[in-house]
């Protein structure tokens, strides 16, 4: 058996007698949710759980972050292992007894397992300290969900955490549908979309709607321009770098015949690449503005950047699909055939680190992964049982790549 070799079977061994305990974590995590930045329990949490490690922990300062630094006993790089902790405001739909206990507040996206795999992953490298060539900093993040954390946590110093900058930085996601149980997934270069919105204001001159001649009606204008965008998106971009423009809320008028002052809608806005993306967000607002003005109407179009595109490192991302089929089996691996249309804020660490970002399987085994509930839905449900796996996964991340130098 090789040295390789041999080091898997004892992190599965050790990750499976870690299986019960991450369970119940992930348990306690889920039935008291949290969202936003400030996450205190779930902070209070992970903080008992790395309790008597030899970590040296950092919390944040904007935010309800943990950072943890393990030194190992030999010379090595530095790489970094993150897991978001933040909830959704979705009201759970299930009668499990660990169900969600906070009206309005889910785990519907799974990082209470990443919380409880990224601990987990602590224990693991802690006990193998004396075989860690390197440092391994442990990036607990709040408010993944939206509202920048990774962004926050990289101003407050966690990529400088460990006195160098790390040279590998590595994630995972659960998966409560498309993906079998316990497999993983990935692929080199994009693997998330950036996601930013468009918020445009057409502004008209009310009036009756029996003369419309004698009002500047915005909404005929403001659904050109919906239109317009699904033009521009077909014709103005290569289908093989695709953009993808959805209007989710519109808004106008308070009676059928009453022509309002203004009509308002708000899009968001999917794009692959950071030249597709800087394309569409300085066109979009001029095609909305030029169907405005075509109308006689007076137009804001207003871009609010999001996350940007989340880009595998195809080094870091080959090295961790080969971990991943060695560690849990080639049978157990799959590479994606194209990224996810979802957005991802550790996009920002992989603009400064050269990054891996994996999926792991966690559909029920009860479900269809073609048909189950898709992350973010009231009825998602997650398997808890990857937690011993997807542990030991993170963990060989950091041993596999700090033995590389």
């Amino acid at each position: 058996m090789t040295d390789a070799a041999h080091r898997h079977a004892g992190l599965r061994r050790s990750a499976a007698a870690l299986q019960a305990e991450l369970v119940a974590l992930r348990r306690a995590l889920h039935r008291e949710p949290e969202i936003g930045l400030d996450l205190p329990l779930t902070q209070a949490r992970v903080l008992a759980a790395l309790e008597g490690l030899p970590v040296e922990i950092t919390l944040g300062k904007q935010l309800g972050s943990v950072t943890a630094v393990l030194r190992g006993a030999l010379p090595g790089p530095v790489v970094l292992l993150r897991g978001d902790m933040d909830a959704l405001p979705v009201q759970e739909s299930g009668d499990l007894p660990y169900t969600s206990a906070v009206a309005g507040v889910m785990h519907a996206c799974g990082h209470d397992l990443h919380t409880a795999a990224l601990v987990g992953a602590v224990r693991l490298l802690c006990e193998r300290r004396d075989e860690l060539a390197g440092t391994v900093v442990f990036m607990f993040q709040p408010g993944e969900e939206g509202l920048g954390g990774a962004r926050l946590m990289i101003e407050e110093g966690v990529l400088e955490a460990a006195g160098s900058r790390p040279v590998a930085a590595y994630a995972l996601h659960v998966a409560a549908s498309q993906l079998p149980n316990g497999w993983v997934a990935t692929r080199p270069g994009p693997i998330m979309a950036a996601a930013d919105n468009l918020t445009v204001t057409m502004h008209g001159r009310g009036g009756h709607g029996s003369s419309p001649h004698l009002a500047l009606d915005p909404i005929p204008a403001a659904c050109a321009a919906v239109t317009a965008l699904q033009t521009m998106v077909t014709r103005r971009f290569d289908v093989f770098d695709p953009v993808v423009v959805s209007v989710g809320s519109f808004h106008a008028g308070t009676a059928e015949n009453v022509i309002p002052d203004e009509a308002v809608f708000g899009a968001t806005i999917r794009s692959f690449s950071p030249e597709a993306r800087a394309r569409v967000l300085e066109e979009a607002p001029l095609v909305v503005q030029g169907i405005g003005r075509a109308h006689g109407l007076t137009v804001e179009a207003v871009v609010t950047e999001g996350y940007p595109v989340t880009v595998n490192d195809p080094e870091e991302m080959a090295f961790a699909a080969e971990t991943a089929r060695q560690l849990l089996g080639a049978d157990r691996y799959l590479d994606m055939p194209r990224p996810v249309a979802g957005s991802e804020d550790f996009a920002v660490v992989a603009e400064l680190v050269p990054s891996a970002y994996l999926m792991l399987g966690a559909c029920p085994a009860d479900r269809d992964p073609s048909t189950a509930a898709y992350n973010h839905s009231p009825q998602a449900a997650f398997d808890d049982c990857v937690l011993g796996d997807a542990a030991a996964l993170l963990a060989e991340l950091a041993l596999g790549r700090t033995v590389r130098g």
